[in-house]
């Protein structure tokens, strides 16, 4: 059965979106917060096998200046199969025309992401709501 893709928000089931971002593995986000960020994303998509959703991510944009390529999220059981580069590819497609393209890469991850012209930024800087977790992760320097 080929894969289903869905480009809006309409009757996703938030719980198993929820469960997907645990097992990606990509942290708790709860289905209300994912019904939020999606909600306000002005690109999204959804893949599914059958019923099962196997991947997701979205873009939240302005239209015109800045895009943010955030919340990738692809089913260990589909990860490796070149689902989440189809994924990127389709979210980097939708923001073309934005005068700059964004994202932030789990730790190590970022050589998947040159593959689309992403480059790393020397100057980016960020506040999370738990800056400790996010030092030991590797996502944030104090140098």
């Amino acid at each position: 059965m080929p894969l289903e893709w869905k480009y809006d928000a309409e009757g996703v089931d938030w719980d198993a979106l929820s469960a997907l971002y645990r097992a990606a593995p990509l942290g708790e986000k709860s289905p209300q917060l994912l019904r939020t960020v999606f909600g306000n994303s002005m690109f999204k998509c959804f893949v599914h096998d059958g019923a099962r959703l196997v991947a997701a991510g979205r873009v939240l944009a302005d239209g015109a200046d800045c895009a943010y390529v955030c919340d990738i999220a692809v089913l260990p059981a589909h990860q490796g199969t070149g689902l989440g580069k189809q994924v990127v590819q389709h979210l980097v497609d939708a923001a073309r025309g934005h005068r700059k393209i964004l994202l932030y890469a789990v730790p190590g991850k970022e050589p998947f992401y040159r593959r689309f012209g992403f480059l790393r930024m020397k100057t980016a800087m960020a506040i999370f709501e738990n800056q400790e977790a996010q030092l030991a992760r590797g996502y944030l320097s104090e140098d």
